[in-house]
């Protein structure tokens, strides 16, 4: 019966992908109806979860932090394509497109993700038990790329509005992709035990004694669907935000809504991978995979509109407003503080779940 099982659960997480993909190909640019929205929220349910299960077989054949890099880049650099389709499409109006986006990706993972796992960790486990070495490293190159994105244009002087100049932008780009190559050396070259995750008593965990590992070509296979499940989620996630931005409009809520419900949307995989390491009590592949996430979509989005600026017409407005900005600085502390123990509790989940909750109620009312 579990043999069935498993291969119906093979089968299914197969055929989804595909499916989203041929999907995607009928519906893109059409404007849709109601009974074909629905089917496609049900296929972009099916292939978040298909994501989710493919990235979990490479990421336990490469092990770990490997495997939670695999999810976090692939997610981002669709999610990078999908902000440059939209930005050339959009005009004038999709200025604040790149920043709403990577700061809602930030809010997400850095308050909402992280703290559900840290929530989940700690009431199944009694505290939730993580290395704090690496997670401090990459919570500071999260603070350092948002600083340097998303707060210094919003004090620069050299052109008018929170917008960088040419050279400014330039110097943006460059150092979000130092930043993030030199942090991915370190989580897999130079210092690859500070992302494992450790037992309580502080021993690193190296393997995962469980399960047998996957073949190679299972894992290949596994990639390969994961890259065309992540392309459905976002392809379909872009084709249904009209019906989206129209149900928002006619509830009268602020345009902003559309970023933060497209972006839970494309971080859905990550989401629920994070989950259940958390549920296994493996806290830092869930952190990995949170402030992994946070960091690429930062250290890749910039450079890419930064590249995609040259051609496109229309402002690039990046610099915050003063209540993101206190979010984003609080949320900094917050973590901070969270981290350096090495360990947490349900009040430290909490903290930063009220924290995405505000950023949520600043979005519907700002």
């Amino acid at each position: 019966m579990i043999a069935r099982l498993r291969r119906l659960a093979a089968r299914w997480t197969t055929l989804v992908p595909l499916l989203a993909v041929v999907l995607l190909v009928l519906t893109w640019g059409r404007d849709l109806p109601v009974a074909v929205v629905a089917l496609v929220t049900l296929v972009l349910a099916g292939a978040v979860l298909a994501a989710v299960h493919h990235a979990e077989v490479v990421a336990h054949r490469v092990g770990e932090p490997f495997g939670s890099l695999v999810l976090a880049v692939a997610v981002t650099i669709i999610e990078v394509a999908l902000i440059v389709t939209l930005m050339a499409d959009g005009g004038d109006k999709s200025s604040t497109l790149a920043r709403d986006t990577v700061f809602a990706a930030v809010m997400i993972t850095c308050n909402g993700i992280v703290g559900l796992c840290l929530l989940v960790a700690s009431l199944r486990h009694g505290t939730a038990v993580f290395n704090p070495e690496g997670t401090g490293a990459a919570l500071a190159t999260v603070a350092t790329l948002a600083t340097l994105s998303l707060v210094l244009p919003t004090f620069t002087t050299s052109k008018p509005g929170p917008e960088f100049s040419t050279v400014q932008l330039t110097f943006a780009a460059l150092s979000s992709l130092v930043l993030y190559g030199l942090f991915v050396t370190t989580q897999t070259v130079r210092h690859r035990d500070y992302f494992l995750p450790i037992t309580r008593h502080g021993e690193v965990i190296t393997t995962e004694e469980h399960a047998e590992a996957p073949t190679t070509l299972t894992a290949r296979i596994s990639l390969a669907l994961l890259g065309l499940a992540l392309v459905g989620v976002v392809g379909l996630a872009k084709g249904v935000s009209p019906t989206i931005e129209s149900g928002v409009e006619a509830a009268g809520l602020h345009h902003a809504v559309v970023g933060v419900i497209i972006a839970l949307l494309v971080l859905l995989p990550e989401t629920i991978a994070a989950l259940r390491s958390a549920r296994r009590d493996r806290v830092q592949t869930s952190l990995n995979l949170a402030l992994g996430s946070a960091m690429a979509s930062i250290g890749l989005t910039i450079p890419a509109v930064a590249l995609a600026s040259l051609w496109l017409s229309g402002p690039l407005v990046l610099g915050l407003g003063a209540t993101h900005m206190v979010l984003l600085a609080l949320t900094v502390v917050v973590a901070s503080l969270t981290v350096v123990p090495g360990r947490a509790t349900p009040l430290q989940g909490g903290v930063h779940l009220v924290l995405f909750a505000a950023y949520l109620e600043l979005a519907i009312n700002p």
